[in-house]
């Protein structure tokens, strides 16, 4: 097999290892939804994300895959907390996207785009 076949077939392996990576951030949410199913954030979080007491993060503004992808490995265990572990143990993808999505949208501290 020649070089030339070889780098062809790499660039596949590359885009097909890419897209897989990336599947679970690129779902598409429902903001919506999202608010809907927030509340219980709300505890925490605020209601819009900005959570009144520093002992909770603030994820309003956040961009919506880093939210996914961290409720995401919150579900999976790769993030270590009992309390956000709890929280999701229930969520479907599209529950975790639409969540994403809404938290995403809102005005949060600093917001850069």
């Amino acid at each position: 097999m020649s070089s030339h076949s070889i780098a062809p077939a790499l660039r596949l392996i590359a885009v097909v290892a890419a897209s897989v990576v990336l599947v679970p951030a690129q779902a598409a949410g429902d903001k919506q939804r999202g608010e809907e199913k927030s509340q219980i954030c709300a505890a925490c979080h605020g209601a819009d994300g900005n959570s009144p007491t520093p002992a909770f993060p603030r994820i309003a503004g956040q961009h919506p895959d880093y939210l996914l992808q961290a409720l995401f490995d919150y579900k999976a265990g790769k993030r270590k907390n009992p309390i956000m572990a709890a929280q999701v143990e229930a969520l479907s993808k599209q529950d975790m996207s639409d969540l994403a999505a809404w938290f995403g949208a809102q005005q949060g501290l600093y917001v850069k785009r």
